[in-house]
């Protein structure tokens, strides 16, 4: 796509999208694993090319009206199940968040750009589509935003808080959305049973979790801004093709192992050598370099139960850990990529396991009502670099069909300003990974 980044955005209507059906309000206690989320924002956005002369739905065109039209009765319908979304997030009496499911509604604006779909420059978001083609939440739990682009194009943008609902619980909405659009049944009814994440008694939890999580208070202050804004994070889309990720398992895997190292392991120690080989830090030969991977629990948590994998399998809330690892800059500069494989899937091995959530659920009870965090999240480089990769292999992007075809690009958007950097590997909708970073 092209090189557009000079273009406006004019919004031309906002309205509140709520349930199409009366929802008796009540609240909804945020898990352990919830609160230890900060109050962060995550976009997603979605690019639809011209769909022509095709009709909507048994309609008679597919004109800007007619499918936002079709959008908001299809989220209307799906807030039914969703309620978490239409809802807000409000403090109770010891300061901890909680949901209030009172079907206030989503913000839903509409928008023209003038710029043509093939004219943005996706590699550089941060011009492209910070600020302009996602939503800034103001109220409420979910926002979207609707903008039409100069070649009849559309994009399809949602900004949501990420303390009630993670990249798994997103994606359950999204594909839903769309299917609501199609009148199709919904595949997925999304379960908020806050029980399946409770404590154990007598609750236990293993001392390495310390040094994963920490308690907000104990934080060390921010460090202040390097002249220049030298340590300023960017965004930018990469693609990565099938080839060569397969080369990349192929040169991660060592020959003392007889499987391959999974696509995960493999692109993450790539990226793990690549940090170190450019990170700008004085005594460099004398600084670690971290890097955490994103791990969902739900399987985890359902090790060997089949009736409870089936429910985790619909949780709709956040479930995820993030271990991390470390090694000296020098190291995974000269070691070769199996080596760095290696150490991923040594550290990886503590976390994919049901007692390690188990006991992360005790842990964040055991220092409740402080707000904790992943340690890795404020790893600056005060140390050396630090960054995490998330897990959007699922990200369902040839799913979020609304009737007028799939998306000719989909992607995470999370310019959350940490001291830590940040990557999504996600599918592309034609082939190979497309990696959103920060």
């Amino acid at each position: 796509m092209g090189d557009g980044e000079d273009f406006t955005v004019t919004l031309t209507k906002k309205e509140v999208v709520a349930t199409m059906l009366p929802m008796q309000e009540q609240w909804l206690p945020l898990s352990n694993l919830d609160l230890l989320l900060p109050p962060l924002d995550v976009s997603v956005f979605f690019c639809y090319k011209n769909p022509h002369d095709r009709s909507v739905n048994g309609g008679d065109d597919f004109s800007f009206r007619s499918r936002v039209g079709v959008l908001k009765k299809a989220m209307a319908q799906a807030l039914v199940s969703y309620y978490a979304f239409a809802g807000e997030v409000v403090g109770n009496s010891v300061g901890e968040p909680e949901l209030l499911c009172n079907n206030r509604g989503v913000d839903f604006t509409e928008a023209h750009a003038d710029v043509r779909l093939e004219d943005l420059n996706l590699y550089n978001p941060d011009v492209s589509i910070e600020g302009k083609l996602v939503p800034k939440k103001k109220n409420g739990v979910l926002s979207v935003q609707v903008t039409e682009l100069k070649c009849g194009g559309l994009v399809v943008a949602c900004t949501f808080d990420h303390r009630i609902a993670d990249a798994y619980s997103a994606n359950m909405f999204l594909v839903s959305w769309a299917e609501m659009a199609q009148s199709k049944p919904v595949s997925i009814v999304p379960s908020f049973r806050r029980s399946l994440l409770n404590i154990r008694r007598p609750s236990s939890y293993d001392p390495s979790l310390d040094d994963m999580y920490v308690p907000i208070s104990a934080l060390r202050p921010p460090r202040a801004q390097q002249p220049g804004g030298a340590d300023h994070l960017i965004s930018r889309i990469y693609h990565v093709t099938a080839e060569q990720l397969s080369l990349l398992q192929m040169l991660a895997t060592s020959k003392s192992i007889s499987y391959k190292r999974t696509k995960l392991e493999s692109f993450s120690a790539f990226l793990w050598k690549i940090v170190a080989k450019t990170a700008v830090v004085e005594n460099d030969n004398k600084r670690i370099c971290k890097m955490g991977i994103l791990v969902d629990g739900r399987r985890r948590l359902s090790s060997g139960d089949e009736d409870k994998a089936a429910v985790m399998a619909t949780y709709f809330g956040n479930v995820l850990s993030i271990p991390f690892g470390e090694k000296m800059i020098d190291e995974l500069k000269e070691k070769p990529l199996s080596w760095v494989a290696d150490a991923v899937h040594e550290y990886l091995e503590g976390a994919v396991t049901k007692k390690h959530f188990l006991g992360l659920i005790d842990w964040v009870e055991a220092h409740r009502p402080e707000p904790a965090l992943a340690k890795i999240y404020c790893s600056g480089s005060r140390d050396g670099p630090a960054f995490v990769v998330s897990s959007g292999q699922r990200f369902p992007v040839s799913k979020v069909d609304f009737g007028w075809g799939r998306p000719a690009l989909g992607s995470y958007h999370f310019p959350w300003g940490g001291e830590a950097g940040y990557v999504m590997p996600m599918p592309s909708p034609v082939t190979g990974w497309c990696t959103c970073t920060a």
